[in-house]
């Protein structure tokens, strides 16, 4: 198993709301690493990608629980 699919798997197991918690820990974090790459650069520009991609995951597995898809349930 690849370390994606392990990291998608502990998401899966988190409630709605730590999901929707870890979400905007992350944009804030994009945000802040975005001004301090415009402003003095970055030691590992690689990170905005990752976060980038992580809040996607995250945005992905709300949807799919919302709309029912994968035989996901809402979970509060």
């Amino acid at each position: 198993m690849s370390t994606s699919s392990k990291h998608v798997q502990e998401l899966r197991e988190k409630t709605d709301s730590e999901l929707a918690y870890d979400a905007g820990q992350l944009t804030k974090e994009l945000f802040d690493l975005r001004f301090k790459s415009s402003s003095e650069g970055l030691a590992n520009p690689s990170r905005i990608r990752q976060i980038r991609r992580d809040v996607a995951r995250i945005n992905t597995i709300l949807t799919e629980r919302r709309q029912g898809i994968r035989g996901s349930q809402p979970r509060s």
